[in-house]
């Protein structure tokens, strides 16, 4: 099948070479063709310019994009999109007063996920599954990384991996799977955690591995779950499995996991609302990704990422939805957008930039998505007609998406 859009307002994240990840000042400029086109064939963008340089091209389906904006599909780095049934009754709690940290330490958060999941069949989970994705998909998003973790037994988490490798194979999304190894403690662990983590090292992350479906390891470096100890020792056994890190650090607490991750060439660290100078220089001059989760930090009413200091600093930065039946029960990333602008004081391209180029970098997948580039793979958004890119996170309330290619098919 191939798709033509003609007469697109602004074509945004145009590329003449491929461009994998965006640093620093770079961050404010946002590549764009005004009146253009782009032609697609099968999955792959063949060809894109001016309309006052286009030649008819023959294509299955031509669309008339007078007034709006095409650009890259989000890509959500950081996801939990795999879960059992919800926690509305936690979000009641804290609305009356309790803490995050209150409501896990009376049986709540990740355990009360990790209990329901637990008692619920592969198929259940997966129909409950799948259906979040697809409304994802419908809201722009063309690539999600989907964490285990809510399973905190090896049968339970195999379960999840096998949901996430059946989501894989049937959605058209990009999916990107990551094990989240060492999310909790489970209660029955609660006082032999030295135990759980060696169930984790040396059962969980063998049995995971034969199955070949996730290539990231993940960890809750934070207090009151992994400390840095801890964490170091589950990366370096799923090292021998070649499993790169994509961790959890800085959600409360300074641990040093950011260093840590760096020291084991981490594709991504995530959170970050806690953050110090020795962070940033540790990030300087690494391959690794900062993904800010403003969703998290707006659900909870916590700090944001500082992300003027990270971007000032010359570094990149990503940003995805956190999307969990916990701390961030949306997966709307055209709200993490607008909240990146609104609360992480980013200019409408660095955030687009963050969620598209960099989005796909801390999946490892920025080689053929999240840009504009001849020869890369169509995954693409048209907006509803707009004056200006910069309407997509100024109308926060709003969906500003009216198609959705993917793989160049139109959803």
């Amino acid at each position: 099948m191939s798709v033509l859009i003609l007469n697109i307002k602004q074509l945004l994240q145009v590329h003449e070479s491929n461009v994998t990840i965006i640093k620093g000042k770079e961050m404010k400029e946002l590549s764009m063709l005004e009146n253009a086109y782009i032609y697609i064939d099968h999955d792959t963008i063949i060809e894109y310019g001016k309309m006052e340089d286009y030649r008819t091209i023959e294509a299955d389906t031509i669309i008339d994009a007078t007034g709006k904006i095409v650009l890259p599909s989000w890509c959500d780095s950081h996801t939990h999109v795999v879960y059992a049934g919800d926690r509305t009754s936690e979000f009641v709690d804290r609305i009356n007063g309790l803490s995050y940290e209150e409501i896990a330490n009376k049986g709540g958060g990740i355990l009360n996920s990790a209990k329901v999941l637990q008692d619920t069949s592969e198929d259940d989970l997966y129909n409950q599954s799948i259906k979040r994705v697809n409304e994802l998909i419908a809201m722009g998003t063309g690539a999600i990384e989907i964490k285990t973790g809510y399973g905190l037994t090896v049968d339970a988490e195999m379960k999840m991996l096998s949901v996430i490798k059946r989501i894989k194979q049937e959605s058209l999304a990009v999916i990107i799977p990551t094990l989240l190894a060492a999310h909790a403690i489970p209660s029955e662990f609660k006082s032999k955690k030295k135990d759980y983590i060696k169930l984790i090292t040396e059962e969980l992350i063998p049995k995971a591995s034969e199955l070949n479906i996730a290539h990231f390891i993940d960890v809750f470096c934070e207090e009151g779950y992994f400390d840095i100890k801890e964490t170091n020792t589950i990366l370096e056994a799923a090292k021998s499995y070649d499993l790169r890190p994509k961790i959890h650090v800085n959600q409360f607490n300074i641990l040093g996991g950011i260093a840590l991750g760096v020291k084991h060439n981490a594709l991504s660290v995530d959170h970050l609302e806690e953050l110090n100078e020795k962070d940033i220089e540790a990030l300087k001059g690494s391959d690794t990704m900062p993904v800010a989760l403003p969703g998290c930090s707006y659900f909870l009413s916590i700090p944001y990422t500082p992300a003027r200091k990270l971007i000032d600093a010359g570094l990149p930065l990503a940003i995805a939805s956190d999307y969990n039946p916990g701390s961030s029960p949306s997966g709307n990333m055209n709200f993490v957008v607008s909240s990146a602008c609104v609360k992480l004081k980013m200019t409408p391209e660095e955030a687009i930039n963050a969620a598209t180029v960099n989005g796909a970098y801390a999946m490892g997948i920025s080689n053929m998505y999240g840009s504009i580039t001849r020869g890369k793979k169509a995954n693409l958004l048209i907006t509803k007609p707009m004056n200006h890119y910069s309407e997509i996170p100024y109308a926060f309330a709003h969906n500003p998406i009216e198609q959705v290619i993917i793989n160049g098919q139109l959803l």
